[in-house]
């Protein structure tokens, strides 16, 4: 069995692959161009998949086997890849510390106001008159309540915070009090003071926060967007942080990326824009690397149904 890689990963990580599958031909590379004709040869293949065409796969012959190290795969040629015969596998479910970590980091800096504090101290100004809140008694809503939604409304719940949920079932939750289905948004925003964003890019999940959307948000509102930009009507969720409609937003995720400097988001004082970090953890590859060997375990014996993290190419996820 022949394992290119065009993610790069560690020498030390990739000992570890050698010495646990000693029969496997590993070939290790930064990039598909790297790569090269071995891809041609690659029964298995491990990327981070944002730059894989349906081209591209024709091309690989031998392919049986996608793993992605990463979560969302919206970029990769579903379509293709549902007809054909080659297995997806992404990481969902790795990102879920590092991601719940940030949502109360996101929190916190807004509700103590530790932007406006770090300003003040750059120009050497002490004002203990700087307005902060808490988080307890707060509602946080938690659109998408997979592994990575009910990691943050377990730690929600440490916080003292009123969590809701919402999933295409609208299926009960331990973790959360109430539950909605994405057409009752409407019901479930007004009741948030922080709403999360944590869905798959897909079809219908494409501008899921939109204009009437925002109008529904409390004028005391925190958006926090850790799912993908197209989540959002960036246009118009600037208008209503200019006009203070919602009291703020933490963004992780854009339309296009690096977000523009002509954004009129950079020069909002109520946004926070953050690079695309929140997934982001000095423990990513160890875990994404846990997932795949799991897998490989499973590929090697030909016990293809125990594989973790299957995507449905049709549904995106």
């Amino acid at each position: 069995m022949k394992i290119v890689f065009t993610a790069k990963i560690s020498e030390r990580h990739q000992e570890v692959l050698r010495s646990q599958f000693d029969q496997v031909s590993f070939s290790f590379f930064t990039s598909k161009e790297e790569a090269g004709v071995e891809l041609e040869l690659a029964d298995v293949l491990v990327t981070y998949g944002e730059d894989l065409t349906e081209g591209h796969l024709k091309q690989y012959k031998n392919l049986k086997w996608i793993q992605v190290l990463t979560a969302g795969v919206d970029k990769m040629p579903l379509s293709y890849l549902d007809e054909s015969s080659i297995l997806l596998t992404n990481v969902k479910g790795i990102h879920k510390i590092p991601m719940a970590e940030y949502t109360f980091a996101a929190m916190l800096q807004v509700a103590r106001s530790l932007n406006e504090t770090f300003q003040k101290q750059q120009r050497k100004t002490w004002d203990p008159r700087i307005r902060v809140d808490e988080l307890h008694d707060k509602s946080l809503g938690i659109i998408g309540v997979g592994a990575i939604g009910e990691e943050i409304a377990k730690r929600a719940q440490i916080f003292g915070m009123k969590v809701l949920g919402v999933t295409r079932s609208g299926r009960e939750n331990p973790y959360c009090e109430m539950m909605y289905k994405p057409e009752q948004l409407h019901q479930f925003l007004p009741l948030c003071d922080y709403i999360v964003a944590i869905v798959p890019s897909t079809r219908e999940t494409y501008r899921l926060i939109g204009q009437s959307e925002l109008a529904c948000m409390k004028s005391t509102a925190v958006f926090i967007n850790i799912a993908r930009g197209s989540v959002v009507d960036e246009e118009a969720l600037a208008t209503h942080l200019k006009e203070g409609k919602i009291k703020g937003a933490v963004l992780d995720v854009f339309t296009e990326e690096p977000l523009s400097e002509s954004s009129p988001l950079w020069e909002l004082n109520n946004c926070i824009i953050t690079p695309h970090v929140s997934g982001r953890s000095s423990r990513y590859i160890e875990r994404a690397l846990g997932v795949f060997r799991e897998n490989l375990e499973h590929f090697h014996t030909g016990n293809l149904t125990q594989l973790k993290n299957i995507v449905d190419c049709i549904k995106g996820y």
